[in-house]
Order: structure tokens, then C-alpha cells, then sequence
């Protein structure tokens, strides 16, 4: 039962950041319906990948912070999730 919630609070979670990228891609405008929605995750995912984007060395435009956060969560999903 716990398994079970903590699994679907992860992959919830992971569903907030990969919302990340796609918001990081399509850029909404503040005129744009989604741009609520955008400031919203950006909120939610910036106190995470700010300190791992301060310690990951430069890439120039390329930002690898999420993908180190999504590793991460796949790590810790697929053994809970073999145990349900």
C-alpha cells in the first residue's frame, strides 16, 4: 500500500519534469494559456535543478540538470515498482 503511493507520487513527479522540457521547448508567452501552467512547473522544478545545474560544469546551451534529476528518479522507481 505504501509502494503503491509512493510509486504514484514519483511518477507523478516525474511527469512535472518532463513537462519541464517540453515547456522549455515550446516556450509559452504570457498571453498563452499554458503560460500558468509553465510558471507552475518552472516553480516546482527550479529548487531542484538550480543546485545540481550550480555543480554540473558548463555545457553552454545545453542543460543537463534534468536529465541527472529523471536518472535519479529511475533509480529509485524500478525497484519499488518490482516489488508491487
Amino acid at each position: 500500500m505504501i509502494a503503491a503511493i509512493l510509486l504514484l507520487v514519483l511518477q507523478a513527479i516525474w511527469v512535472v519534469f518532463i513537462a519541464r522540457v517540453v515547456f522549455s521547448w515550446i516556450r509559452p508567452t504570457p498571453d498563452s494559456k499554458l503560460f500558468p501552467v509553465s510558471r507552475f512547473v518552472h516553480g516546482i522544478t527550479e529548487p531542484v535543478l538550480g543546485p545540481i545545474r550550480r555543480v554540473l560544469p558548463r555545457t553552454g546551451p545545453l542543460d543537463f540538470s534534468v536529465m541527472i534529476v529523471l536518472l535519479v528518479l529511475s533509480f529509485v522507481l524500478i525497484p519499488i515498482a518490482s516489488r508491487l
